[in-house]
């Protein structure tokens, strides 16, 4: 059987003046858990993915995926893949989140994409384009501007399990061990200020396990 090839491009510094502004909605969440979003334009998608990432504290443990509007498409939708996607289980066009800049599908406010990462948790995240406004030259980007509550804890199950480490924090119940893996997690703690954004080269290439 021939193995189809794939090209991963590395992510690089590239020199910008536009900034583009999203808001990030994680969905079946009550009140809903969501961030406000600022990246360089000449990000990709992937650079994107490293981001959101960060602003839900979360690990990139897990395969990711976006879902784009495209009346290009026979389907009226690209999918554009994780770089660690084995493209043996895809058809042929594999478009991986590596290869395509945000700019060639978020042209103008509401334009959208279905984020998803980690398909045994099943996490899905409205991503819907706001503005693209100047760089304020002072200002280091990417950059948080506001949200509302922690993001779900890594491999907690997904909706479900969200919801029932809550129950476990609520009634102070740790028979199943739960509060003990949770540690100092707390479903209303969030602060945009204390967010640390990775690297999204440095992240793919420990990815790539280099």
């Amino acid at each position: 059987m021939e193995t189809k090839e794939v090209t991963i491009t590395l992510p690089r510094r590239k020199r910008f003046q536009d900034i583009y502004q999203f808001r990030i909605v994680l969905r079946e969440t009550k009140p809903p858990i969501w961030r406000q979003l600022q990246v360089p334009g000449t990000y990709t998608f992937y650079d994107l993915h490293v981001a959101i990432q960060d602003v839900m504290d979360w690990y990139d443990y897990h395969l990711h995926m976006f879902e784009v509007d495209d009346n290009r498409s026979k389907s009226g939708i690209t999918r554009i893949e994780s770089p660690f996607t084995d493209p043996d289980f895809i058809e042929e066009g594999l478009i991986l989140s590596t290869e395509i800049p945000l700019s060639l599908f978020f042209r103008k406010p509401k334009d959208r994409a279905l984020y998803s990462y980690d398909y045994g948790d099943g996490w899905e995240m409205d991503v819907v384009f706001e503005k693209a406004l100047p760089r304020e030259l002072k200002r280091k980007y990417p950059v948080c501007l506001a949200g509302e509550l922690a993001g779900p804890p890594e491999d907690c199950g997904g909706i479900p399990g969200y919801y029932q480490c809550i129950k476990a924090l609520r009634r102070n119940d740790n028979s199943d061990g739960l509060l003990t893996w949770l540690g100092g997690w707390r479903p209303d703690r969030f602060n945009p200020k204390l967010i640390k954004f990775h690297n999204p080269r440095k992240q793919l290439k420990i990815g790539m396990g280099e």
